[in-house]
């Protein structure tokens, strides 16, 4: 088995890479800034710092959109670049292990395969994992056995919603609900409640603090525009107020995931209602989401203790154990 070996799972808003060579996982802000159309100008974290506030011929996007490949050259260019900066510079033939989203199409899927083929990264071997089966191994779950198990990963801009046993997916759903749409929730009741417009950023920062801010018990303090006057100014958002516009999306997540419960096999649901709903992916840690979860389906819920990574920490555990190299698979042969 080569010793050069990455796993590669693509989120809208991170991209997390594990290299077989260091044993080490790289998570960067899927992002890319282009300059003038064609020059490529930063990617990853510093891409990140500057948006929403480069000139007009900076261009910063994601080149993912609800986890799937919106731009595919320039997401050709950022694994080009993120692997390259992994092997030093100097890049080597690799085996290749990304994860796909379950919910998506096959031209979606072998768009994936397409991207590594063709981002000039010397792949020997490209193989697909289902993101779900990748999350169940990153939570340290056997997914291999027979026993039903419902893990819920709450992304970026999608919730994916998958029931597993014996290595494959039963049931899956995917909503588009997810991190950015807390964050558009936030902005919006500010710009209501304080005549307040504030950034994409700023709301993130509100999103990622409010269970610190909420030990504490004082405001978000944000800085935007006033909406009357025009000009910059600070305001302190109670958590109250960003707790009550999450609620519609939290209720959404809980609702879909009881019409897949609802959809379970009898045998499968004994399990599930005995291992409780596994809860992962960037956005789930938000505040409350958990309480929501167990609140409206009655069972437990386990909260990932890295949630960021469990797909990656999967295909890394692919990469090392033989024994399950049987849930990867090659994408070739798949019937279009």
């Amino acid at each position: 088995m080569a010793n050069n070996a990455f796993g590669i799972d693509l989120g809208t808003n991170n991209i997390k890479i594990y290299s077989k060579g260091d044993d080490h996982i790289l998570v960067e802000k899927n992002m890319i800034a282009i300059e003038n159309k064609n020059v490529l100008f930063a990617y990853g974290n510093s891409a990140y710092e500057m948006y929403e506030k480069a000139p007009s011929n900076i261009h910063i996007s994601y080149p993912l959109s609800s986890g799937v490949i919106a731009d595919i050259k320039n997401m050709e260019t950022l694994v080009r670049y993120f692997i390259s900066d992994l092997q030093k510079g100097n890049t080597k033939p690799a085996d290749f292990y990304i994860a796909v989203p379950t919910d998506v199409t096959e031209v979606e899927k072998r768009a994936f395969y397409d991207l590594i083929k063709d981002a000039n990264v010397k792949a020997k071997k490209i193989m697909v994992v289902e993101k779900a089966v990748a999350d169940g191994l990153g939570l340290e779950i056997d997914v291999k056995n027979s026993q039903g198990v419902l893990v819920v990963n709450v992304g970026y801009e999608t919730t994916e919603i998958s029931i597993l046993s014996l290595g494959g997916i039963v049931l899956s759903r995917l909503i588009k609900t997810g991190g950015l749409k807390f964050d558009e929730a936030i902005r919006t009741a500010v710009r209501k409640e304080f005549s307040l417009i504030i950034g994409g950023k700023t709301s993130e920062t509100v999103k990622i603090s409010l269970k610190e801010l909420e030990q504490e018990g004082r405001g978000a303090i944000v800085y935007g525009r006033d909406i009357v006057t025009g000009l910059p100014v600070e305001r302190e958002i109670p958590t109250k107020l960003v707790n009550e516009c999450l609620e519609e999306h939290f209720n959404s997540i809980v609702d879909n995931v009881k019409v897949i419960l609802e959809r379970t096999p009898p045998e499968l649901a004994a399990d599930i209602y005995r291992h409780g709903v596994y809860l992962t992916g960037g956005a789930s840690q938000i505040s409350h989401l958990e309480e929501r979860l167990a609140a409206g389906t009655g069972l437990k819920v386990n909260v990932s203790d890295n949630p960021i990574a469990s797909v990656v920490m999967g295909l890394a555990k692919i990469i090392k154990d033989d024994n399950y190299k049987s849930v990867a698979y090659a994408i070739e042969g798949m019937s279009k």
